[in-house]
């Protein structure tokens, strides 16, 4: 365990499985308090708070619906509630829907819209409950996708969209926060074993072809990913913003 992020407070949503879990794993294990966002799964996300209780950091697990964007304030005024302060916030939570082509005419457009309510506007909420709140010196992370600036099949225009716009969403958002030492920046992943992606993989090519297509032939570690956001959010990035950082073993290059 180290103090990097020794009284620090660290916000990560969709923080009960997958990589929003071993974000705050990673946080927690270098000394920071760490609030976590879950929209439904409580016993999962108290499991995840047992666990950063257990590497000695404080730890609050916090319902909130991100398809509701009203809930977005009062997630924020709970972790200064129980922290007084926010100096990290992880835009992790999402949703992938994917599949169906644009011109499909079964393609369900609820259900596709939801997912833009989801992963981009969700976001936008909590940035913008977040931003006028946090310390200067603070850090902002979105959790984006390879497929976001890569498109190599049919099917996923639309998850695609959202995590492309997250990242222009956070140039914007460096050039507002900058004057108070506020960095913004986003990771995108490839693929990772996480339950979302378990969730979509009868949906897409043959998982061997993708491989292929990567030099390095193997999938992102959940450990790994989070340890580069720790790095953006640490004072060694105290310099980097504005960035989309690619995380996919070369995939796309």
């Amino acid at each position: 365990m180290s103090n990097t992020f020794k009284g620090k407070v660290v916000l990560v949503t969709g923080g009960s499985r997958g990589l929003g879990a071993a974000t705050a794993e990673a946080f927690a294990a270098q000394g920071a308090d760490v609030a976590i966002s879950y929209a439904a799964s409580a016993d999962k996300a108290q499991a995840v708070v047992a666990k950063l209780k257990a590497k000695g950091a404080r730890a609050i697990a916090i319902r909130s619906d991100q398809a509701d964007l009203a809930t977005a304030r009062p997630l924020v005024d709970a972790v200064l509630a129980e922290f007084g302060r926010l100096d990290i916030l992880v835009n992790n939570a999402g949703i992938a829907i994917q599949g169906q082509r644009v011109d499909d005419p079964t393609l369900d457009g609820d259900r596709y819209n939801h997912q833009w309510q989801v992963n981009v506007l969700g976001s936008i909420a909590n940035t913008r409950a977040a931003a006028p709140r946090m310390s200067d010196g603070g850090r902002i992370i979105f959790v984006g996708s390879r497929l976001g600036s890569v498109v190599p099949f049919a099917g996923v225009a639309d998850y695609a969209g959202t995590k492309w716009a997250l990242a222009g969403y956070a140039k914007g958002i460096a050039r507002d926060l900058g004057p108070r030492n506020i960095t913004v920046n986003v990771v995108q992943p490839g693929i990772m074993p996480t339950d979302m992606a378990a969730d979509v993989a009868g949906e897409l090519p043959d998982r061997d072809a993708i491989l292929d297509a990567h030099p390095i032939r193997r999938i992102a570690t959940l450990e790994e990913v989070a340890e580069t956001i720790c790095f953006l959010a640490g004072p060694s990035a105290g310099y980097i913003t504005g960035e989309t950082l690619n995380m996919a073993g070369g995939f796309g290059i």
